[in-house]
């Protein structure tokens, strides 16, 4: 049998991440070079990859209806394969003789002889009816459940984005911060500030971010500027609230800062080149040391003794030792949907427990380690309240000042566009970033 090499690499990609919990943009690197994939080629396997693994929830509700059957009563081979052909024929327009006859030579490959004719009768009743039949057969309404489905994401975190959303008078807008979820996001390249100018990179600028551009693409590996660590990919609200804890006021000669959570080090190489501008140090701790070797590579060039990369417990530093810092608080993460296929599929609502009792001590030690009138921001890269708002309106002892003002001042954009404050929340649908949430907060003098 001749093996399809494209459907093949995206198969392997898909079993793996959803058998072994792996990550996929750490996977399909390694199966494209081993089966000598490039271009086209290897750009059809990674999209038919990320979108099988976006859209299985609403293929699983398409194929409940097609097998006449629960898809966790299938072999896990047979519901893999069954998972790219819709998305093939669904999602990407794959002609439905192909989408057909591609997903029967992978199950039988992968799946062996016997599950053939079950995947021939599935696939050909789901090329019967188009993508918006079969939206209208499995998720017909606008109720939290068919949205799930609709844009496949679980309900959990559908309502606990559509909650986000109404916070701040924005719930009709869930379907559209849905369906931002699943488009891929652009490739953004950061110009470090005194390493490298944004008009060197062969990108567009970015609407929000002075120092941003996106590539149109091609390997950002390959940008000189990028190999050189004088650039970097990152997104572009990623630059925005890293940059807003710097341009909040002025910055004094000599003053230190402090990213608590550095991995992997975008920001703390953000932070170290407006350091290097302005006469500051920072201290970039990441507790974990693969990360923290993250953070050297993502520094290494920034001027010698500006930056000094930590491996603490941010929850044990010493009081009253720095004059900014940022608090990039681990989180769940959905507000980075976008970006990262399988991630929807990893959390749990309960999840979120854990999560906040850690914002809330890393939180606190950073109300201990900021100096007297000192600035501490809080981030997370994502929108939920119980990560956001709910841990700032905790005891912490600090006073929460509004950010608006900086972010318009740095974005060069009105501050209505920030809504009511005082923190600014980041959407995908609307400003084309990660859901990324800052506040600033400033511990009291005296």
């Amino acid at each position: 049998m001749t093996v399809d090499a494209p459907r093949e690499a995206a198969f392997r990609c898909v079993s793996t991440v959803d058998a072994h919990e792996a990550y996929a943009n750490l996977t399909m690197p390694g199966i494209l070079s081993a089966l000598h994939l490039a271009g086209r080629d290897a750009a059809f396997a990674t999209e038919l990859a990320y979108g099988t693994l976006r859209m299985h929830g609403l293929y699983d509700a398409v194929i409940a209806v097609a097998a006449r059957r629960e898809p966790t009563q299938l072999d896990s081979p047979v519901r893999w394969a069954l998972w790219l052909g819709a998305h093939q024929a669904l999602s990407m327009r794959v002609p439905p003789h192909a989408a057909v006859s591609s997903t029967v030579d992978l199950a039988r490959r992968h799946g062996g002889p016997r599950v053939a004719p079950l995947v021939n009768a599935v696939m050909r009743r789901i090329v019967e009816r188009e993508p918006e039949q079969w939206l209208q057969e499995v998720a017909p309404g606008g109720s939290h459940v068919d949205l799930a489905i609709r844009h496949s994401h679980p309900r959990w975190v559908v309502e606990a984005l559509a909650h986000a959303l109404a916070a701040q008078g924005r719930a009709d807008e869930l379907e559209a911060l849905l369906a931002a979820d699943n488009r891929p996001a652009p490739v953004t390249l950061v110009a470090r500030p005194g390493l490298a100018e944004r008009t060197q990179l062969p990108a567009q600028p970015t609407r929000l971010s002075p120092w941003g551009a996106v590539l149109a693409g091609g390997d950002p590996g390959a940008v000189p500027q990028v190999a050189s660590g004088h650039a970097a990919v990152q997104d572009e609200g990623s630059q925005v609230v890293a940059g807003a804890l710097v341009a909040h006021r002025e910055v004094r000669p000599g003053e230190r800062w402090l990213d608590m959570c550095a991995g992997p080090g975008g920001k703390a190489a953000l932070l170290g080149a407006l350091a290097a501008q302005h006469g500051a140090t920072l201290q970039a701790n990441e507790i974990h040391e693969h990360r923290a070797q993250l953070v050297r590579s993502a520094v290494r060039a920034i001027p010698e003794g500006v930056v000094t990369v930590t491996t603490t417990d941010s929850r044990d530093l010493p009081p009253d030792a720095f004059d900014r810092i940022l608090l990039d608080a681990p989180c769940t993460g959905l507000g980075a949907l976008r970006r990262r296929p399988e991630a929807r599929w990893r959390r749990e609502p309960g999840d979120i427990a854990a999560l906040t009792e850690l914002q809330a001590q890393l939180l606190a030690a950073a109300a201990l380690a900021v100096k007297p009138g000192g600035l501490v921001a809080y981030v997370t890269c994502s929108p939920v309240l119980a990560e956001t708002r709910d841990i700032i309106a905790g005891e912490h002892g600090l006073d929460l000042l509004d950010v608006r003002p900086t972010v318009a001042e740095l974005t060069q954009t009105q501050r209505r566009e920030w809504g009511e404050g005082p923190h600014v929340q980041l959407w995908p649908h609307v400003h084309g970033t990660d859901a990324m949430f800052l506040t600033v907060l400033q511990r009291p003098h005296g």
